[in-house]
């Protein structure tokens, strides 16, 4: 943690209309003792926390320094809107941020400041290590509270919490609070995981239900923020629908694995590759698809590594066939 706590920074924001937005605004149960005193500190009860839906951890959070130079990550839902944005470090300087890059689909965004001297960095770690019961630690600023540490353990991988098409997230109970959003979650070994992004709450506070965007989705999706300064996607051109039990067997297929091909645009990718409507994705540059979300972060891992086609494994008429499918950025 004292190696670590340096990297980890406090992000806020000031809106357009000059709101600041320095504490993250939450939700408390209507008989919580202390309900005057954090309505006080952080701002009266806002919108959310009831009914138990999926919310952000809140805007005003967390961000973690990947380059000496002063490149910090974050969630983008963190500074959306944000006419200016601020970053105090854990030295208690207080520095503009300038946005080097944003993308809404996986929730990521890069922030670049100046400051005086080198900043502490922090390393990407491997997400696909990690197995349900592994030991992490989440360092941020829940509530303002900056330099906050919570402990638990990996409690579920691959989660599709219908937060976008590039669903992946790694469920820890570390507690996650509002204000932990952009914030780092670490092995034991000190490197970064993944960024903690949202939470599963009935009260706007942490139930041991908190998601992480894995290291191995974050980190090429952050390398692209600094070189363009967005998210570079391939485009295949095609129309896909999740497959069922009902429409696997109506299709004869042995299982409801893998991504039905709908639709085929003229003149795409697609169709220079040789995809009909009625084919089944099975794989993706060989990795296995099993559903349309699969296919989307292979077509996201394919342009990130610099690929300009991608080989796809599909089903025709009870057949397995190869294409190779080309393709355009989108």
């Amino acid at each position: 943690v004292e190696d670590l706590s340096p990297s980890v920074v406090a992000v806020d924001t000031e809106r357009a209309d000059g709101e600041a937005r320095r504490g993250p605004p939450f939700a408390l149960p209507r008989d919580f003792p202390f309900e005057k005193f954090f309505g006080r500190r952080f701002g009266d009860r806002g919108p959310g926390g009831r009914g138990g839906r999926m919310r952000p951890a809140m805007a005003a959070g967390s961000g973690f320094v990947i380059d000496p130079d002063g490149y910090i990550v974050t969630n983008r839902h963190v500074i959306d809107g944000a006419a200016k944005i601020f970053v105090t470090l854990a030295t208690g300087e207080r520095l503009e941020a300038e946005l080097a890059g944003a993308d809404a689909k996986t929730d990521l965004a890069l922030l670049k400041v100046e400051a005086a001297a080198p900043l502490p960095a922090l390393r990407w770690g491997d997400s696909g290590a990690a197995r349900v019961g592994d030991w992490t630690l989440a360092i941020g600023n829940p509530f303002g509270l900056g330099g906050t540490v919570t402990a638990g353990i990996v409690s579920g991988r691959a989660r599709d919490i219908a937060a976008g098409p590039f669903d992946d997230f790694l469920q820890t109970d570390a507690p996650i609070n509002p204000g932990n959003s952009g914030g780092p979650l670490f092995d034991l070994d000190g490197a970064v995981i993944g960024v903690n992004t949202a939470i599963v709450s009935p009260s706007g506070g942490n139930v041991g239900i908190g998601f992480a965007i894995p290291s191995a989705l974050a980190e090429p999706i952050v390398a692209q923020l600094r070189e363009h300064g967005r998210a570079v996607r391939g485009w295949l051109g095609v129309g896909i629908q999740r497959l069922t039990d009902d429409i696997a067997r109506g299709l004869d297929l042995a299982e409801a694995r893998g991504a039905l091909v709908t639709q085929v645009m003229p003149g795409s990718p697609a169709a220079r590759g040789g995809l009909r409507p009625g084919d089944t994705i099975r794989e993706a540059g060989r990795r296995p698809v099993a559903d349309p979300e699969a296919l989307a972060q292979a077509l996201a891992d394919a342009e990130a590594n610099g690929r300009d086609s991608l080989l796809l494994l599909i089903e025709r008429g009870g057949d397995p066939l190869f294409r190779a499918a080309p393709l355009r950025s989108g």
